[in-house]
Order: structure tokens, then C-alpha cells, then sequence
């Protein structure tokens, strides 16, 4: 399949070049040759043929987060996504996207008045009492000013970084071609299933674009953490909030990195740990709602150790049933349950194709034996899933994305709590909410009501159980019950067939040209030119032109 399509526009066909060019010169040539992506290739070999010796020096991991770096603000987010997904990536590809930084010089305050004017729909004075031209950070897609209200609140605004959208919906439709080639030319690519990963990314990143959406998200914690004193969720102005603009309450805060300001404060660093611990912990066990990336940047410390996080644009979700599931995986590593650990991957894992159950549950005891005697408060959740995630890769099992994002949370809140406690452990604070929630799990009021449900789904196929039996029958005696086959696997050879006829028919075209060309000179009727039979002479230059073609095609598609 090309690359190109006809329907692209002029831009993206220049973005499609660019990104192609930084991929040769990061050493991945040979990739997009397999990808057929052929149409920049050969030319960017040679002109990047000395810097081509100096990348590829680097491991591939480096290169992949350094053409990621150049590519911009999509290929960013991408790569720090991926970073998130240990059951697909090896832990050396995770570590280098995991280095991706979203920092980039600030747009001007022109832009930003202009898209809040255009988006509240009132003028910049109108709105704020006063409102700072330099922005407090930026970021590949928004950055955010200090203002204050009409009502004298001082607020944070996000503003949208102008033309980010189509830059972003650009690179994604390039990436879904990618993927697609991908899938189609790389057989150890359909694992993964680079196309479902493309299309999970544009879920997150475009909802990440909508500043109503967050505001939402906002309100939900806000909801959420409503009685508890040991944190803080901002409030958000919705009146001076709209799809690319978000106002919300500004916060006075320590960021929770900056150990020597919280010391000069007087916070006490165990128990921010401990707060921002069970921040996360709510959450995800209590909540089912969490933030995706709550790295030290998003979270600041307020007076008496109060948590206060202020990015809620990445958010993961996990339904009833995979939170329960998250609970049996948590209590079987801690317990060190090799058969219930096996029973759950295998009930939330997809696996490609049936896996030996006999040997994943050996490996999975084994890895749960290296921890059986290590008392819980020295375990490290970031080394445990690290080889968790080898295991579930080499079985080749898929796990909800929602589901694996809860381990990179885990993993970076336990990094936050040992930098402020030395002597924190993150599984040891888990540990009941976790068996709250299996607990919660076994409520009687809860299992009555997943009975009711089951009873009435089982009425319901009961109910309509004769009906569709009755139409099977009616259509056995009409004779009007037919098997549908799908073929699989066969595209590749149906293509290589069609292609064959096809230049077969063009070389049947050029030979009859050819002979019907020396036919009119053996006969010399008709005008002539320079004293041959000017039919003749067209024949033989419309079989050149046509032949040169096929030559073209055959050596563009690497086979003679």
C-alpha cells in the first residue's frame, strides 16, 4: 500500500516527507524499506550518509526517543504514552521515552488573548480585572497565565497553543497509515496491533485538546475528595471556560519535588508521602478515576501537608470488574498466590493464540518464590512489575490499557514517596485498600444485585431463545440457510496475484505494439517522417514509454 493517498492535502504530504527524512536520519531506513515506504528513502540515504554513521552508534531506544524529539509535540505525547505500556515495550525502550520532555518556548500573549476572546466570546478587560502577558509554563499543547477575576480571584488560565489541532489530527492519520503498513508488511508487528494502539493514542490525546472535558474532570475529584481534609482540588470558573480555554482556581503551593522549600516551610515530608499515597490510592481502588500522569510537576503541597494536583488532562478509568480484578492481582503478589495470579491474567489477558498454562504458572511461581521471605515493607513495586510485564510480553498477553496505566501510576507515586521518606513503600499502603475493596466485593447487597442482573440477562435470552430457534428452522425448510466463510491471511496473495495479471496484461499490450509497429514498417503505408512510416514510429515510442513504465515498477517493488 503507498504511503500517500490521494485525498491528503498539500501539507500533509509535506509532513508525510519530513517525518520520513527524520526517520532515515535517526537509522530506520531499512525499516520504512520494509514498511514499502520507499518514496523519500533512497535520495535521504545518501545525503544523510555521514550522520547515518554517528546515529547508529546509539541504541535503538535512544534513536527512537531522539526522532520522537524532533518530530514534535504528537510524536512526544506518543512516546511518553508508549512509556506507560511495559506489557508491550522492553524495559530499555521505556526508560528512554520515559526521558521525553513536553517543554517548549511559549506562543505570544497576541495568540493567547485572541483565541480567549474568540472563544468566551468578550473582550480580554472585559473578563479579567488583570491578566499576565507572561506565561507562567508552557507546554507543546497549551501554556498558562496568571490572572485575576472581575470578583478580585486569582486564577490560572490554559490556553490552547493555536493550530495544535490539525497538527495533531495531521500526525495521527500519518501514524494510523504507519500502523497500517505495519500490520500489513511486519508479521511481528500484529501482536502488538499497532493499529488499535493508534487509535487508543488519538482517544487520549484528543480528549486531552478538550478544556471542557478536564473542567469536568475537575469537578468529578472535586466531588470526590469533598470531606477529606488532606486534599485540595481547585475550583473551576466555568463562565471563563470554554473548549480550548480552562480557568480554574490558582494555587499557592509548594511543588512536591522541591524538598529544601518544604523542609523551610515546616511540612512534614512522611506525611506528604503518606497524603499523596493515599491520593492515588483512592483513586484507583475507591474511585476507579485517576489521574494518568501524576508526575512531581502536577502536584503541589499546601499549609498542614494537603495535596493539591493541578493537570487532569490525562485520565484513566477502570470499570467494576477490572478494579475487582486489579484487587486479586495485588493480593495474590502479595500473598504469593501463583494460581490465582494465573486464573486472572488469563481472564483479563487476550493472548494471540493459546498459551502453555502448565509453564506460564511455573514461571509466575517462580517469579513470586524470589519474593516469598522479603518482608513486605523492603518490596519494590517498580522492580515487581518490571518483571511482571516480562513475563505477561513473553506470553504475549494484552492487558486493558487502563489496567496497565495503573502500574506506571503506582510506580511514579512510590519514586515521589521514597524521594520525600526514604523508608516509604508503597505496597504496604495499598495492601488494605486493596482488601477493602474485595471485601466491598462480597457485600450482600452488592451480590444480590449482580444476581438480579444475572437472572434477568438469563430471562432475557430464555425470552428469546424459541423466536430465534423458530427462525432457523423456517429457514432450513425454505432452504434458505446459508454458511458464510471468511478467509484470512489470503489479502497478501490475492494482491500478488492482481498485480501479476496486471503487468502481464501490460507486457501483452507493449508486445502487441511492438509487432504491430514492424508490421506497418515492412509495409511503409502512411505519412512518414525522415522517411519512416510515422505510425510505425509512434507504436515504437508509446512500447518504450509503456515498457520504461513496467521497468519502473518492477525495480520500485524490489523484485524481478
Amino acid at each position: 500500500m503507498p504511503i500517500f493517498k490521494v485525498h491528503e492535502t498539500y501539507q500533509d504530504l509535506k509532513r508525510y516527507g519530513h517525518i520520513v527524512s527524520v526517520l532515515v536520519r535517526h537509522g530506520f531506513g531499512d525499516l520504512l524499506n520494509r514498511l514499502k515506504a520507499r518514496y523519500y528513502v533512497p535520495w535521504q540515504r545518501r545525503v544523510f550518509k555521514k550522520e547515518l554513521k554517528e546515529i547508529e552508534r546509539l541504541s535503538t531506544p535512544e534513536r527512537v526517543r531522539l526522532a520522537f524529539e524532533e518530530l514534535g509535540p504528537t510524536f512526544i505525547k506518543f512516546g511518553q504514552i508508549s512509556s506507560s505500556r511495559p506489557d508491550l515495550l522492553p524495559q530499555d525502550f521505556i526508560k528512554e521515552l520515559s526521558k521525553l520532555q513536553d517543554e517548549v518556548p511559549p506562543f505570544p500573549f497576541g495568540d493567547a488573548k485572541a483565541i480567549i476572546e474568540d472563544q468566551i466570546g468578550r473582550s480580554l478587560t472585559g473578563l479579567f480585572e488583570s491578566f499576565e502577558e507572561k506565561p507562567l509554563a508552557a507546554a507543546s499543547l497549551a501554556q498558562v497565565h496568571r490572572a485575576r477575576t472581575k470578583a478580585g480571584d486569582e486564577v490560572a488560565v490554559k490556553v490552547q497553543r493555536p493550530g495544535i489541532e490539525n497538527i495533531i489530527e495531521t500526525d495521527i492519520r500519518i501514524l494510523h497509515d504507519l500502523a497500517a503498513l505495519a500490520e500489513r508488511h511486519l508479521p511481528e508487528s500484529r501482536y502488538y496491533e499497532p493499529v488499535r494502539i493508534v487509535d487508543e493514542f488519538a482517544k487520549t490525546i484528543r480528549r486531552e485538546l478538550d478544556f471542557v472535558r478536564e473542567g469536568r474532570n475537575i469537578d468529578r475529584f472535586r466531588k470526590y475528595f469533598a470531606g477529606d481534609k488532606t486534599v485540595y482540588i481547585p475550583k473551576v470558573y466555568w463562565d471563563l471556560t470554554a473548549p480550548k480555554v480552562l480557568t480554574m482556581e490558582y494555587i499557592r503551593g509548594i511543588k512536591i519535588s522541591e524538598l529544601k522549600q518544604l523542609e523551610a516551610a515546616g511540612m512534614d515530608r512522611r506525611m506528604v508521602a503518606i497524603n499523596g499515597a493515599n491520593l492515588i490510592l483512592k483513586e484507583i481502588f475507591e474511585f476507579h478515576f485517576f489521574h494518568a500522569d501524576p508526575h512531581p510537576g502536577n502536584i503541589f503541597v499546601l499549609e498542614n501537608n494537603v495535596i493539591a494536583p493541578v493537570d487532569f488532562g490525562m485520565i484513566g478509568m477502570l470499570d467494576e470488574e477490572i478494579a475487582h480484578q486489579l484487587g486479586i492481582i495485588f493480593t495474590a503478589i502479595v500473598e504469593k498466590d501463583a494460581d490465582s495470579l494465573v486464573n486472572v491474567f488469563l481472564s483479563i489477558g487476550l493472548a494471540p493464540e493459546p498459551i502453555d498454562r502448565s509453564a506460564f504458572r511455573l514461571e509466575l511461581a517462580d517469579f513470586l518464590e524470589r519474593y516469598y521471605e522479603v518482608p513486605l515493607q523492603q518490596l519494590d513495586i517498580g522492580i515487581i512489575i518490571n518483571e511482571l510485564m516480562g513475563i505477561i510480553r513473553r506470553y504475549r498477553l494484552r492487558f486493558p490499557s487502563d489496567l496497565v496505566m495503573v502500574t506506571k501510576v503506582l510506580v511514579i507515586n512510590e519514586g515521589v514517596g521514597t524521594m520525600l521518606y526514604p523508608e516509604f513503600n508503597i505496597i504496604e499502603h495499598a495492601r488494605p485498600y486493596a482488601r477493602k475493596l474485595m471485601i466491598r466485593r462480597l457485600d450482600p447487597t452488592r451480590q444480590l444485585k449482580e444476581f438480579s442482573k444475572l437472572v434477568e440477562e438469563t430471562f432475557m435470552l430464555f425470552k428469546k431463545l424459541p423466536s430465534d430457534v423458530r427462525e432457523i428452522l423456517s429457514k432450513v425448510r425454505k432452504d434458505e440457510l446459508g454458511i458464510r466463510f471468511e478467509h484470512r491471511g489470503l489479502e497478501r496473495i490475492t494482491r500478488e496475484l492482481d498485480r501479476s495479471s496486471n503487468r502481464l496484461s501490460f507486457a501483452v499490450v507493449i508486445a502487441a505494439l511492438i509487432i504491430g509497429s514492424s508490421m506497418v514498417f515492412q509495409t511503409e503505408v502512411g505519412p512518414k517522417l525522415f522517411g519512416y512510416p510515422l505510425l510505425g514510429l509512434a507504436g515504437f515510442l508509446l512500447a518504450s514509454i509503456l515498457g520504461l513504465w513496467l521497468l519502473i515498477g518492477i525495480l520500485r517493488s524490489g523484485r524481478l
